[in-house]
């Protein structure tokens, strides 16, 4: 394949956002040192909003869709997203064409006070922007208050530091990447937390049809994480997961075999179903279809009927 002279990585400007980019930057770099390798930061509207939740502002789909119309007009080859952040069912005309190996897809607990969940005291605030770390919190600790927490790592932490929060749930992976783990007071192991689907792992998007790009960003995905993943976005998509759906999926490749967890329930955690499954990795998707439909029998649709779903 002919080098290109130049690829352009579109990217939300936020630090966490630019570490991603110039994290695959420099490995593109390495793979095409014929290549000019640049990253085009952008602003997008889930940047700009800040004083509402994202469950009421239209979701996921805010953080990416201005780096998807640079796609469309030719200003940007590809986009790195947190997997965690794209819509579940991807947009006409895009596709992911590579899934990078994940870092610590945990939740970790940050205070600047407290160790950990089990010595907050009872009226304590602890801030999330997830519905489902809030529908967790609120099952296992109802004596705490939650209140939501939008805005950057940075921005968060800031909040945190002026006293708005006595504590905050935050992903392991993006403290961890920005140099900040020694933030974290406690890892939230997934039987504590189930992680969100994709947390952690790193997507690159494509315009679809471009076998040239698909083709340059190939060397990037990683086979085992790829699978965890998918398992994960097909869970959710079955069961019209996105922002407005407290819902976890957490795969691993455990002896040879994917291990699937996943639960949803109701905001308040009052209503909480739960169910795993294990199966070849190949089937990826299909083990995710059959947890959600395992969910469903337990009573999944009960609770989801109660959210606002959009």
């Amino acid at each position: 394949m002919a080098a290109l002279a130049k690829i352009i990585i579109a990217s939300r400007e936020s630090r966490l956002a630019m570490w991603q980019a110039v994290h695959v930057q420099g490995r593109l770099a390495a793979l095409n040192p014929d290549s000019q390798v640049d990253i085009l930061g952008m602003t997008t509207r889930g940047d700009q909003i800040l004083d509402r939740p994202l469950a009421e502002i239209g979701g996921k789909g805010l953080f990416i869709k201005e780096l998807e119309v640079a796609m469309q007009e030719g200003r940007a080859h590809l986009a790195v997203h947190s997997m965690k952040d794209v819509p579940m069912v991807m947009p006409d005309g895009f596709v992911l064409a590579a899934i990078s190996a994940r870092e610590n897809p945990c939740d970790a607990f940050i205070s600047n006070t407290y160790s950990g969940l089990d010595e907050l005291p009872p009226g304590a605030v602890v801030g999330t922007s997830s519905l489902r770390r809030e529908a967790v919190l609120r099952a296992r600790y109802p004596q705490l208050v939650i209140k939501a927490l939008r805005g950057n790592l940075d921005t968060r932490l800031k909040k945190l530091d002026a006293g708005e929060y006595d504590a905050i749930i935050l992903a392991a992976a993006g403290l961890i990447r920005l140099g900040l783990k020694d933030r974290i007071k406690a890892m939230l192991t997934p039987e504590q937390s189930l992680p969100a689907p994709g947390q952690g792992a790193l997507g690159i998007e494509v315009l679809a049809g471009d076998a040239t790009m698909a083709a340059v960003v190939a060397p990037l995905n990683d086979a085992m994480t790829a699978h965890c993943v998918k398992a994960e976005r097909a869970l959710s998509r079955a069961l019209g997961g996105s922002c407005q759906v407290p819902l976890g999926g957490y795969a691993v490749i455990d002896n040879g075999q994917l291990w699937l967890r996943g639960f949803v329930a109701s905001v308040d955690g009052q209503r909480m179903v739960a169910a795993e499954i294990r199966g070849n990795p190949a089937d990826d998707e299909a083990l995710g279809l059959q947890l959600a439909a395992d969910l469903r029998a337990q009573g999944a649709d009960a609770i989801l009927a109660g959210l606002a779903c959009g």
